[in-house]
């Protein structure tokens, strides 16, 4: 999710690259699940996140639907994101010990936090947002470690393409905003509904759509 925000404000002023240390380890976040409550519709999935969920939970987008994840508008798309649910607003996949079901699958966004991204044209890079999480005694970690993403420059290539077509799809809904329900229904079908060969490469089926797109 693209955010307009002033940096001196929820950063400590820095700027990571996926090799450079940063204060960012919890330490497994022992007693801690805030992260995991009260988000609303802001942890938006990416179609690498849909993809291995449904690869890992060996079901479909449409089962998903159902009570895992939820369509919201973003960044004036419609796109899916995680349901957060009952009274503690908890995301759907935290357990009854308070913990991740799904942490080896977990989204890039629940990847990153505290991280965030900072785009810089065809780029971005890394920053620590102090004030998200209330743990105070975060280690050091490596970016690259603390993300523990496979091939993590093509993963970072995948993120820059995707965000530079959703800026693209975005445009388009802002020039004439009834095209919102259209735009954002191809973008679904293409990227999300049809299903991806769980045998099959991730990246090379998603940049098949993209051009195709």
């Amino acid at each position: 999710m693209e955010r307009e925000i002033d940096m001196r404000e929820v950063s400590d002023g820095k700027l990571y690259a996926a090799n450079d240390l940063v204060k960012a380890d919890c330490r497994g976040c022992h007693g801690c699940s805030l992260c995991c409550r009260g988000m609303g519709n802001s942890v938006t999935l990416d179609p690498l996140d849909v993809y291995q969920l449904c690869r890992g939970l060996k079901t479909g987008f449409e089962a998903l639907m159902t009570d895992r994840i939820e369509l919201n508008i973003a960044d004036s798309l419609i796109l899916p994101n995680l349901r957060m649910t009952g009274p503690g607003e908890s995301c759907t996949f935290l357990d009854e010990q308070e913990r991740c079901s799904i942490h080896g699958i977990r989204p890039g966004m629940c990847r990153l936090f505290p991280l965030g991204r900072f785009y810089e044209g065809d780029a971005f890079r890394y920053f620590l947002q102090v004030h998200e999480c209330p743990k105070r005694d975060r280690g050091k970690v490596k970016v690259k470690k603390w993300l523990d993403i496979p091939d993590l420059k093509r993963y970072e290539t995948f993120i820059c393409d995707w965000h530079a077509y959703l800026k693209k799809q975005k445009q388009k809904v802002l020039a004439d905003p009834e095209q919102i329900k259209p735009v954002s229904m191809e973008l679904l079908n293409r990227f999300y509904v049809m299903p991806y060969h769980m045998d099959g490469d991730f990246y090379g089926q998603f940049y098949q759509r993209l051009q195709k797109a």
